[in-house]
């Protein structure tokens, strides 16, 4: 664990508390416009699909598929959103760390469920083209990459960061 004097290791030492409070906050809004615009869109493209001729052709598995990987799209889309609506709660009550702190807990949680809606959705398109085994072994490699990518590699630079 690297010595650098009991601060933060994202902070400037010129940077007061307010200051990294503030960056944080704006650099976490960035992130969720990013991750917003990916998991509408495919919220977005799942709700029209019922309409398309093709889906009446899904058994009884992939409807269910469907549903979930729909419940999960907007679940995903609530978590993300959850910290603008957040901010607009406590707005001017001087709980920036508090707000801080569960937005990055609610944008893990977002993207957790949104690597299940991108994976389930893997899947469903899979499984109605080619069918079988494919459809498994693109889900969960899509899924493994985004969890190696998302999380796994995040904490790895954060633990290696401390050395």
């Amino acid at each position: 664990m690297g010595d650098n004097g009991g601060r933060s290791q994202d902070s400037d030492p010129e940077e007061s508390q307010h200051e990294r409070l503030q960056r944080n906050w704006a650099e976490l809004l960035q992130e969720l416009r990013v991750t917003q615009t990916g998991i509408q869109l495919l919220a977005g493209f799942l709700l029209t699909l019922p309409f398309a001729a093709r889906f009446t052709t899904l058994d009884a598995t992939q409807e269910a598929v469907y549903l979930a990987i729909v419940l999960d799209a907007f679940a995903a889309t609530g978590l993300l959103v959850a910290p603008v609506a957040l901010h607009r709660g406590v707005f001017r009550k001087q709980h920036k760390e508090w707000l801080v702190v569960v937005a990055h807990h609610l944008a893990r949680g977002g993207l957790a469920l949104m690597s299940l809606a991108f994976a389930g959705a893997v899947w469903l398109v899979y499984d109605v083209v080619v069918g079988g085994g494919a459809s498994w072994v693109a889900s969960m490699g899509l899924f493994a990459f985004l969890v190696v990518l998302w999380f796994v590699l995040p904490m790895w630079a954060r633990v290696t960061d401390e050395d």
